[in-house]
């Protein structure tokens, strides 16, 4: 049954983020940079970033990046409020749309953002494909001028939905990893088979940071 009164989606979006908050306490964190540390949480990070991970690994990065000025990109589906409630809860600020509802009008507040603000996408939601890059994060980096960090995030053995997604749940007390990679620039005058090589490129890293984020979240050590 989905939640469609004001009401009623504010007060489940305050006991859910409640309740992830006491729950993702739990979890014994790691994070590995794999290229320069870029955490938004450093007061060092001067520069803007767009934020890449799976749509699978979104409560993790809520986990991580919450109250550090990144604006998360949520649908604007049915469930979209309720999630974009929890998020601001948690310390995200939400643009609302995706690429099949309100895309245009996302973008443009992307961009807006963008000036002073990092961003947060998970670029194989809102419906998928699983883990496949769709073409909106390269062309927002290379309309923004700001680079993509890919990031992979995982858990020790999590439970999962039978989502399009697999979306992931961490079991409480478990390891949870959080792999960054290097930043990837796009050129503002990519042309289109440009940026397709682009779009492959950022797949390809954020397939790689998440295949060393679930060894890491497995217990194994990560190569200097």
């Amino acid at each position: 049954m989905k939640i469609r009164q004001p009401w009623l989606i504010k007060a489940a979006g305050f006991f859910a983020a409640w309740v992830l908050r006491l729950w993702l306490g739990t979890l014994r964190h790691r994070h590995r940079s794999l290229g320069p540390n870029v955490d938004p949480r450093r007061r060092e990070c001067r520069q803007r970033y767009i934020y890449a991970f799976w749509h699978e690994g979104l409560l993790l990065a809520a986990s991580q990046y919450g109250h550090t000025g990144v604006h998360v990109l949520i649908s604007q589906h049915a469930d979209g409020e309720l999630i974009a409630e929890v998020c601001r809860h948690l310390g995200f600020r939400a643009v609302r749309g995706s690429t099949t509802r309100g895309g245009v009008e996302a973008l443009r507040q992307m961009l807006k953002v963008g000036r002073h603000a990092h961003l947060g996408i998970t670029p194989d939601g809102p419906r998928g494909p699983r883990r496949q890059v769709q073409p909106g994060l390269v062309y927002l980096a290379a309309k923004t001028g700001l680079a993509i960090v890919p990031g992979g995030i995982a858990y020790d053995r999590p439970w999962r939905t039978r989502s399009w997604d697999r979306f992931a749940m961490p079991r409480p007390w478990s390891r949870a990893a959080c792999v960054t990679g290097e930043p990837i620039i796009v050129p503002a005058d990519a042309t289109r088979e440009e940026l397709e090589q682009y779009r492959r490129r950022v797949e390809e890293a954020l397939l790689r940071v998440t295949e060393a984020a679930e060894r890491l979240a497995a217990g194994a050590r990560l190569a200097a």
